[in-house]
């Protein structure tokens, strides 16, 4: 987790309880993109307080704050475990391999089913085989429509 996204988890936990952050992302160097969720649903009043609460970081950056939506960004052992059975994309930091039948392969992303999450990988079973990547590994994560 980057600093600006613990500064901003910190400061929702502070002030929206209920919010929970689910990535905090800077592109470009000009955007700050702020993916919130709420047990009752994202609302529009509800992303202008959270706009609100960091308006200091409209000074750097032009904010963006939205629901996550149905390709919601997986980024803790617990939005992983909560999503067990359904599809998932994953990208890695590195390329890894997936043993096919006929030979192994290397790739540094992956869709399938995410059939299992501990505290320290997850388990998805990828088009060919299923492959074990540690949340180290992971550069982002989201789920995928089906």
């Amino acid at each position: 987790m980057t600093a600006l996204q613990s500064e901003i988890e910190e400061r929702l936990a502070a002030a929206e309880p209920d919010v929970e952050l689910l990535l905090a992302e800077v592109l470009g160097g000009r955007t700050l993109r702020v993916f919130i969720d709420h047990p009752d649903g994202v609302t529009l009043a509800l992303c202008e307080r959270v706009t609100e609460l960091l308006s200091d970081k409209r000074e750097r950056y032009a904010l963006e704050v939205s629901s996550p939506g149905s390709e919601r960004p997986l980024t803790k052992p617990t939005h992983f475990r909560r999503f067990v059975g359904r599809r998932a994309r994953v990208r890695t930091v590195h390329p890894r391999s997936i043993e096919r039948a006929e030979n192994a392969e290397s790739a540094r992303s992956f869709t399938g089913e995410l059939v299992g999450a501990t505290d320290s990988e997850i388990t998805l079973a990828a088009d060919g085989g299923v492959i074990a990547i540690p949340y180290s590994e992971i550069r982002r994560s989201n789920l995928v429509e089906e």
